[in-house]
């Protein structure tokens, strides 16, 4: 008989915590769900409102409210707690309070005796992802940010939108910040195996000038949901569940994640969105994309940005 069974421990249950939560249900990728925040009562109805749906899910989880002792025994934490971008903010306007917070978080987290990973999902992720690693004394392969993961899949769904083929086929990067410094790979954009700019030279009334269109609305698509509907969820939610199977069921997929460099593309010491093997013991690999002359100057120019937002307070 199985005696050992992969626990999760989610720490924040606002809009992104509360629709990963979710998912994960729906997804039956856990077999116990944790839920932690310092709003006791709002998660204790979480807890509750998802057990009364646990007739409908695919497989029986086991969910409740608990503490940071429950970390001892996790096999991964997922970090959605902190401060919210608010409309007219970026990312890394959250960088100071948020680090804060979680300085107090990964004490407590590490206090329980937890020896598992740590995946990331607050802004400015790849500045907190760093701190998390800093903070919590883990080897750099088993603390991990969400990174450009939602970025990537909005890049996907537009270009499989702008040429009408399944999104799942769109084989195209998004890397660097998750943010307004973020870049596209086009150098390595394909659909089924056929560059995109071989498909910009197909009879099909495509415009080379919607592929910056495209771009633009992936980098602030953010701001137009925030704008809208005051917080975006959905999406990085399930991105989530998607990181947490591919780390639970040891898949090695290959995901734009937060990553530490240490000397790819050029640079070190540093946590940022790149495509890497994800496993069972964290990030295996980096992949090292050959960028053409100007990603990588774009590439650099990310680096740069975020290593002086982040140096006044790591």
């Amino acid at each position: 008989m199985k005696s050992r069974v992969n626990r999760v421990v989610l720490v924040g249950t606002g809009f992104v915590g509360s629709s990963y939560a979710f998912a994960m249900l729906n997804q039956g990728v856990a077999e116990e769900l944790v839920l932690v925040d310092l709003n006791r009562e709002k998660s204790e109805g979480d807890a509750m409102d998802l057990n009364h749906g646990m007739a409908f899910a695919p497989s029986q989880t086991k969910i409740w409210f608990g503490s940071y002792a429950d970390c001892k025994d996790a096999d991964l934490v997922v970090l959605c707690a902190g401060a919210n971008q608010k409309p007219g903010e970026t990312r890394l306007d959250l960088v100071e309070k948020n680090t804060r917070i979680f300085e107090s978080i990964v004490g407590e987290v590490m206090a329980s005796g937890f020896d598992g990973i740590f995946l990331v999902a607050t802004n400015p992720v790849d500045i907190l992802t760093y701190a998390v690693w800093k903070f919590s004394g883990l080897p750099k392969e088993r603390v991990i940010g969400s990174g450009t993961i939602l970025d990537t899949a909005r890049f996907r769904f537009l270009l499989g939108d702008y040429f009408k083929v399944d999104t799942r086929n769109v084989h195209a990067y998004i890397i660097g910040e998750h943010g307004d410094t973020e870049l596209p790979v086009w150098s390595h954009a394909d659909i089924g195996g056929k560059p995109i700019a071989q498909m910009m030279d197909h009879q099909g009334g495509y415009n080379v000038a919607d592929l910056d269109d495209i771009f633009k609305n992936v980098r602030d698509a953010a701001y137009h949901i925030i704008e809208r509907k005051g917080a975006t969820y959905y999406g990085i939610a399930m991105g989530l569940v998607r990181l947490t199977k591919a780390i639970l069921q040891d898949e090695n997929s290959i995901l734009t994640v937060s990553a530490q460099l240490h000397g790819e593309y050029g640079h070190q010491d540093i946590y940022i969105g790149v495509p890497a093997v994800v496993n069972r013991n964290g990030i295996r690999e980096i992949v090292e994309l050959s960028l053409n002359e100007e990603e990588q100057k774009q590439f650099d120019h990310s680096v740069k940005v975020l290593k002086k937002a982040m140096a006044p307070v790591l």
